[in-house]
C-alpha cells in the first residue's frame, strides 16, 4: 500500500469524526500517541506494542494532514525524493540533522 492509499484509508475510516473534533483536538490525540511511541521505544521489550504505536502515530499524522488538505506522499516525495533536501546525497553527506 502506498502512503497516499494509507492516508485515503484513514480518511475513509475517521475523517468525519476527526474533522468535527478539529485540528487542535486531533493534534492532542496525535501528541498522546507520540508519547505512547516514546514509551514503547524506551521499553524496547514488546515488539508488537512498538509496531502498534508506530502505526497509530502514522494514522494520526495522516488525519492531521487530511484535515489541512496535505497529501503526505506528494509532499514527502517533493522534499525527500531526490535525497537529502540540503545536499541531495543518499546517504546524506552534509552537517544538517
Amino acid at each position: 500500500m502506498k502512503l497516499s492509499e494509507f492516508q485515503k484509508k484513514i480518511e475513509d475510516i475517521y475523517f468525519e469524526k476527526d474533522k468535527a473534533r478539529g485540528l487542535e483536538g486531533t493534534y492532542m490525540w496525535f501528541a498522546e500517541e507520540v508519547g505512547e511511541l516514546t514509551r514503547a521505544l524506551r521499553r524496547n521489550d514488546d515488539r508488537e506494542n512498538l509496531e502498534e504505536e508506530f502505526a497509530d502515530v502514522l494514522a494520526w499524522l495522516s488525519t492531521l494532514a487530511s484535515i489541512r488538505g496535505v497529501d503526505l506522499e506528494k509532499v514527502a516525495l517533493k522534499k525527500y525524493g531526490k535525497g537529502c533536501p540540503y545536499c541531495s546525497a543518499i546517504p546524506c553527506a552534509c552537517n544538517h540533522s
